[in-house]
C-alpha cells in the first residue's frame, strides 16, 4: 500500500515507522518541517511540508496513487476538512479522521468517514480497566446500540454449548480464544475451561446477557 498521512506528531511519525516496518509505502505532511525530526534517520518516505487538505500538497504526496489517507494533525476541523477532499475529491476509499470532540466524530462516522475519537477513547480505556466486568465493552458502535465484550467463561458454563449460551443470553459469540489461539464456533462447539469469549450484543440486553452469565444455563 501506499499511504498519505497528514501530520507529524507523535501519532502520526509513530504510524508512519509503522507502516514502514511493514514494507508499506509512505508520504507525510506537516506545516513544521522541523516536525520530520520525529520521523528519525532511518525513515525512507517521502516528507512533504505544506496543509493536507491542500490538493497541490496532497498530490505532491501521491494522493493519485495512495490506497489510504490519515489526517492525525491536532485539529479537529483541518483532520476533516482533509479527510473530505481525500474521499471526495480524489475518491480514496480508506480514510480515518483523528477528531478530539467525540460528538462531532459521531456526525463524521456516519457520513462515512472513519473517526478515532482521542478524548473519548482514552477515556473509554481507563473506565474499562477501573470499573468492574461488563461495566464498559471492549467495543460500541457510533450509534452506541452495539457492544462487543470479552469474558471469561464463567465455571457454570464449561461444558455447555455455545449455542444455548448465545440463545438464552441474546448475543453471538463472534470468537473464542483458546489455548493462545482464535477460533470462530460452531452450533456444536463445546465451552472449555479457560475460553476468552468475545460476546456481540445490543446495549440494551446487556443487563439480561451478564445476568445469565452469572446464572448458568437453564435446564431444556
Amino acid at each position: 500500500m501506499h499511504v498519505v498521512i497528514m501530520g507529524c506528531g507523535r501519532v502520526g511519525s509513530t504510524l508512519a515507522r509503522s507502516l514502514e516496518d511493514r514494507n508499506h509505502t509512505v508520504s507525510i505532511i506537516d506545516s513544521d518541517p522541523d516536525a520530520f525530526r520525529r520521523l528519525g534517520p532511518t525513515f525512507n518516505g517521502d516528507k512533504v511540508t505544506g496543509y493536507g487538505f491542500d490538493q497541490e500538497v496532497l498530490q505532491k504526496a501521491g494522493i493519485k496513487r495512495a490506497d489510504a489517507f490519515a489526517a492525525v494533525s491536532s485539529g479537529d476541523n483541518s483532520n476533516i476538512i482533509a479527510a473530505r477532499v481525500a474521499r471526495e475529491t480524489f475518491g480514496i476509499q480508506q480514510v480515518v479522521a483523528r477528531i478530539y470532540d467525540p460528538g462531532r466524530a459521531e456526525v463524521y462516522q456516519r457520513l462515512g468517514i472513519t473517526t478515532v475519537a482521542t478524548v473519548k477513547w482514552t477515556a473509554d480505556q481507563v473506565l474499562r480497566r477501573i470499573l468492574p466486568a461488563g461495566a464498559e465493552p471492549d467495543f460500541r458502535d457510533p450509534s452506541g446500540t452495539i457492544r462487543l465484550d470479552h469474558i471469561m467463561v464463567p465455571e457454570q458454563w464449561i461444558g455447555q454449548r455455545t449455542i444455548h449460551l448465545q440463545e438464552q443470553s441474546r448475543s453471538r459469540i463472534a470468537w473464542i480464544d483458546r489455548l493462545g489461539e482464535g477460533m470462530l464456533p460452531t452450533r456444536e462447539t463445546v465451552i472449555q475451561e479457560g475460553d476468552m469469549l468475545h460476546l456481540v450484543m445490543r446495549e440494551e440486553t446487556a443487563p439480561h446477557a451478564y445476568a445469565v452469565l452469572d446464572r448458568g444455563p437453564e435446564e431444556d
